[in-house]
């Protein structure tokens, strides 16, 4: 008797709006048994990302298409239950791409073994996709020197809140823009950041040029948009623009038109680059460890936004797009 599987199915294409509930399907189903070379995971948490929702759309041109009727897809964390893997066995602790359900078959090529049960959840943020984007993206685009001004927008999100830090141990001034006094008090009370911006609160220029006065160095783009125009307009000589994310085109019904301040780049010789996670995935393993040994003495602080439960996962992810979350948004599933 196999056990029973919950699971969210991709129900509709949310193109150009929001979320809505019936772009999800719940169905019950049983567990499907491992063949060679694949085990059998039961999922224990799940991490969502904005860009879940342009997988839905087929708006993400770097992972393959999704269809109507497909798991919805997401990485997880899960404990083996069974397998057909040399590389796996019962018991073990396990992440990667398992899709929102209680259980999974996965091909053991796409898993990362937990080696550190107390860091269990980080492999979902500062140790898995997320922190490795702030690492890789920093570090091999952005080229921060100590004494550079960096600049963060979603900066308490969970890849800018890691990417401030980073910037921190780096020996540069670190200026956070987030919605809210709440996350920005987070950001310099607790994270170190030299000062943060409420974007909510208006006056963004004129806040960050008095944060910023001899301009930024890097200016590390989560968000798109009119906040992205406003740190092209204030970039120092030779800047470096690493744009991330854009989570405010990711509801929009139209594509915005390009930032008007985009000249600049000219103007202070500057460089706009963009990069997915996957280019750096040789240096995975020296990244994670690296990581590691900054939460381990304490230069690294990671935050999570744990919901509960299966059934709520598609408010969960549009928790995202509300700014609802502070940190690494997780969902415990079992």
């Amino acid at each position: 008797m196999r056990n029973t599987n919950r699971q969210w199915l991709i129900n509709a294409r949310p193109t150009g709006r929001p979320l809505r509930d019936d772009d999800f399907k719940w169905v019950e189903t049983e567990a499907a048994s491992p063949q060679e070379g694949q085990v059998l995971v039961r999922v224990l948490y799940l991490g969502f990302d904005p860009a879940q929702k342009g997988w839905m759309e087929n708006a993400g041109g770097y992972v393959a298409p999704t269809r109507i009727g497909d798991v919805m897809r997401g990485r997880g964390i899960g404990e083996v239950i069974e397998s057909r893997s040399e590389q796996f066995k019962p018991g073990d602790k396990v992440t990667g791409m398992m899709g929102w359900q209680d259980y999974a078959v996965v091909n053991d090529s796409t898993l990362v073994l937990v080696e550190h049960e107390e860091f269990l959840t980080a492999y979902l943020g500062v140790l898995g996709s997320t922190g490795l984007a702030a690492y890789f993206g920093l570090q091999r685009v952005g080229k921060p020197l100590p004494g550079d001004t960096v600049v963060v927008t979603g900066a308490a999100g969970a890849t800018g809140s890691v990417v401030g830090q980073l910037a921190r141990i780096g020996g540069c001034r670190v200026v956070g823009i987030a919605g809210g006094p709440e996350k920005c008090a987070w950001l310099v009370d607790g994270l170190g950041f030299d000062a943060a911006i409420d974007y909510k609160a208006g006056a963004v220029a004129k806040q960050l040029a008095r944060h910023a006065p001899d301009g930024i160095d890097v200016a590390w783009d989560n968000v798109g948009g009119d906040l992205l125009n406003i740190m092209l307009a204030q970039l120092a000589m030779r800047a470096r623009v690493v744009v991330c994310g854009g989570i405010s085109r990711y509801q929009a019904d139209r594509l915005a038109p390009g930032p008007e301040n985009y000249f600049n780049l000219i103007y202070k010789r500057a460089s706009m680059e963009g990069f997915l996670l996957g280019d750096f995935a040789a240096d995975f393993p020296l990244a994670r460890r690296r990581l590691e040994g900054w939460l381990r003495a304490g230069k690294l602080r990671h935050r999570e936004d744990v919901q509960h439960g299966l059934e709520n996962a598609p408010a969960v992810l549009g928790r995202l797009f509300r700014g609802a979350n502070i940190g690494k948004q997780l969902l415990k599933v079992a």
